[in-house]
């Protein structure tokens, strides 16, 4: 199996994102089905929007990789204001997009959750499916090696992950972890 220049075999690749998944939605775990826009003071992000946001990243990723877009069941690309019940707006959930409080424009938990491990799986299965995990991948202006891409959106959902956990804690659910 061939390597790349950052070091990443394919098969590693999607199961560092596969992992990164499990990893995510496990602090979900507790959540009402009301509970997916609910924000707490001096905290960034709400959980619907976690899961959208943390989808469209694994999916531009993928995008980039395949050339194929994000799938419209899932997502549409408008001005921010159009999700609903059953797809994000790539606009609501982008980097610098503020989370709205109303459910309304966003899916529930439960559907944004399977919008998200939709992602993980595109994501995974179009990192086994690379010929070639050194090629030049544009991100926000900027050509990096796909597979240090790979690395970098696992991370990110990680980061996503960990706001998840202040979240919990600041509505007085208990730990995951510990």
């Amino acid at each position: 199996m061939a390597e790349s220049s950052t070091g990443m075999h394919a098969a590693t690749g999607a199961q560092l994102i596969r992992s990164s998944g499990p990893l995510l939605t496990r602090f979900l775990d507790g959540l009402g089905p009301d509970q997916g826009t609910v924000q707490a003071p001096s905290l960034p992000n709400h959980p619907v929007w976690t899961l959208g946001h943390c989808a469209m990243t694994m999916h531009k990723l993928a995008a980039a990789m395949d050339g194929h877009d994000f799938p419209d069941c899932d997502f549409l690309h408008g001005d921010g204001k159009g999700g609903d019940t059953h797809r994000y707006d790539t606009k609501s959930v982008c980097f610098g997009s503020v989370p709205m409080i109303d459910p309304s424009r966003y899916p529930n938990l439960a559907r944004g959750r399977i919008i998200f491990d939709r992602a993980v799986e595109r994501l995974a299965n179009t990192i086994e499916q690379s010929a070639d995990l050194d090629a030049p991948v544009d991100w926000h202006g900027i050509p990096i090696p796909a597979g240090g891409l790979v690395m970098r959106v696992a991370f990110h959902n990680g980061c996503h992950a960990g706001q998840l956990t202040d979240l919990r804690r600041a509505i007085g659910l208990s730990p995951v972890i510990g």
